[in-house]
């Protein structure tokens, strides 16, 4: 049995990242029109207890993406330098799209391996009251 709560905390664990993926991605989106506003991006790491590898996955840090921002030319922008222009930001929709996918897909596959191991533990239940 304990092979089946390991097996249900790792497809957990995978789902609380996915989780956290797609709440910055969303931030992103919402924030694409913000002038000055820096996309966030979210590694995984491993989780590593007493010294060894558990399978289990965890967000890590909030990093900011240091690619260049946007220009925007809006003389009549109040962010507006004396040239017209303002930072825009550096979010790219094209890609949030893609990561909202990838991250959907990624939920959706943990959570099918879930309802498998939970599956499988009921049925070795019923099979062991028999």
């Amino acid at each position: 049995m304990a092979d089946f709560s390991d097996a249900m905390s790792i497809t957990a664990s995978g789902m609380r990242a996915q989780a956290a993926r797609l709440r910055h991605v969303s931030e992103n989106i919402a924030n694409a029109d913000t002038p000055g506003y820096q996309r966030k991006t979210v590694s995984f790491q491993s989780v590593v207890e007493a010294g060894q590898d558990s399978g289990l996955v965890e967000a890590g840090r909030v990093q900011l993406d240091r690619s260049a921002l946007a220009q925007i030319y809006d003389p009549s922008h109040p962010m507006a330098d004396a040239d017209g222009n303002y930072d825009g930001s550096n979010v790219n929709l094209l890609v949030e799209i893609a990561d909202a996918r990838e991250a959907q897909r990624s939920y959706e596959a943990n959570l099918k391996l879930f309802d498998q191991v939970r599956q499988m533990s009921t049925s070795l239940m019923d099979l062991l009251r028999r």
